[in-house]
C-alpha cells in the first residue's frame, strides 16, 4: 500500500533551566513582566507528526511519501530522512522562511515556557494532492499541520476518490464543531488518544456510535493501559507494550501509528497492527526525540515474541526478514 503522510515538519529545541520558573514571578508586577533565563542545556531534535509517523514507517519496511513544507534549513532533516526510506520528493522547500520550529525551556519542577513559530508550515496549504510527484497514494494520512492545508487534503482525497485516516489531534482546538464532525463522517479511520476522543466528541456532538458508523476503524490509545481499536461494531483492547524505563514521551503515539498502519497495509488482524504499534511506541518512549528509536527486523520480532509470545505474522510484516 502506498502511503502518503501530510502533517507538519518542525524542529524541537529544546532547553533546560536549573531553577524554578515561580522564584522569578512578581505577581504585583507581571504586566511588565522581563526574564532572560540562563540555561544549562540545549538540545535540537527532528520533530513534526509527519515526518514522526513516516519514520516509524519505514523502520518497519515501508516506503511512506511525505507531503509536506519546509524552509531552507531543512537540508541535513531531509538527507536524515531519505538515508532512512523515506521519500521526500514532495516536501517543499518555501524560500526565505525557517521550518516550523518549536522552543522550550523547563524547570527543575518540569514547569516549562514554550513558543511555536509556523515558519514553512503556514504555507502547507498551497501544496496539492493534484500536483504530486509519483503515483496517486492509496491511502492519505492527515495529521495536524495548518487548519487550512487539512481542510484542503481533506477536500481533494474527496474529489480524488481516496481514502484518508482523520488524525486532527493537537488541531481538535483549533476546529469548530461542523469541520470536525465533516472531517470524521468522510474519513476510512480515525486515529486519538482518548482524551482527544472525548474533545472530538464533545466538539461535534457526536456519539462513539455516530462516530464509529462513519468508519472501518478507530483506534484510540491510552498510553500505560494500551489502545482500544473499535472495528465492525466491536471494541477490542490490547495491551501496551511493557517498558521499564520512559526516558521520553515525545512522539509515542506517532510511532504507535506507524506501527500499526505497517500491520494495516500488510492485511494483519486487528489485534497484531495494534500490538506492532504498540511496540513501536516503547521503542520510542525508551528514546530521546522522536526519531531517535532504532531496530533491525530480528530485534523488533525477537522482542514482540517476548510478550506477545507468537510472531509468526511478522515474518511477512517485514520482508528483510
Amino acid at each position: 500500500m502506498d502511503i502518503l503522510v501530510t502533517g507538519s515538519v518542525a524542529y524541537d529545541y529544546l532547553m533546560t533551566f536549573p531553577g524554578h520558573f515561580k522564584e522569578h514571578l512578581l505577581p504585583e508586577h507581571l504586566e511588565k513582566i522581563s526574564l532572560s533565563f540562563l540555561v544549562e542545556s540545549l538540545v535540537r531534535r527532528r520533530g513534526g507528526i509527519a515526518p514522526n509517523i513516516a519514520y516509524t514507517l519505514a523502520l518497519l519496511g515501508g516506503r511512506p511519501r511525505v507531503l509536506a513544507t519546509v524552509g531552507e534549513d531543512f537540508a541535513d532533516y531531509r538527507a536524515f530522512l531519505q538515508e532512512h526510506g523515506v521519500d521526500t520528493a514532495n516536501i517543499q522547500v518555501v524560500p526565505g522562511t525557517y521550518t516550523a520550529s518549536f522552543f522550550a525551556t523547563t524547570d527543575r519542577s518540569n514547569a516549562q515556557v514554550a513558543s511555536f513559530y509556523p515558519g514553512a508550515m503556514a504555507h502547507a496549504g498551497e501544496l496539492s494532492l493534484h500536483e504530486l510527484q509519483g503515483p496517486r497514494p492509496e491511502m492519505v494520512i492527515v495529521s495536524p499541520n495548518e487548519p487550512g492545508a487539512m481542510q484542503r487534503y481533506i477536500d481533494e482525497c474527496k474529489a480524488l476518490n481516496i481514502p484518508y485516516i482523520y488524525d486532527p489531534s493537537q488541531q481538535i482546538i483549533r476546529f469548530e464543531g461542523d469541520v470536525l464532525r465533516a472531517g470524521v463522517e468522510s474519513a476510512h479511520a480515525l486515529f486519538a488518544n482518548e482524551y482527544e476522543f472525548e474533545l472530538i466528541k464533545d466538539k461535534t456532538k457526536m456519539s462513539t456510535d455516530e462516530i464509529l458508523s462513519h468508519l472501518k476503524f478507530m483506534a484510540i490509545t491510552m498510553g500505560p493501559k494500551g489502545a482500544l481499536v473499535y472495528v465492525d461494531g466491536e471494541e477490542k483492547p490490547v495491551e501496551a507494550f511493557p517498558t521499564e524505563q520512559i526516558v521520553d514521551p515525545t512522539g509515542g503515539g506517532d510511532a504507535f501509528r506507524g506501527g500499526f498502519l505497517t500491520g494495516y497495509r500488510m492485511g494483519l488482524d486487528w489485534d497484531i497492527c495494534a500490538q506492532i504499534g504498540s511496540l513501536a511506541a516503547t521503542y520510542c518512549l525508551e528514546n530521546e526525540g522522536p526519531q531517535a528509536h532504532h531496530f533491525t527486523p530480528q530485534q523488533f520480532l525477537s522482542r514482540y515474541e517476548e510478550f506477545y509470545k507468537d510472531a509468526s505474522a511478522l515474518h511477512a510484516l517485514i520482508p528483510s526478514h
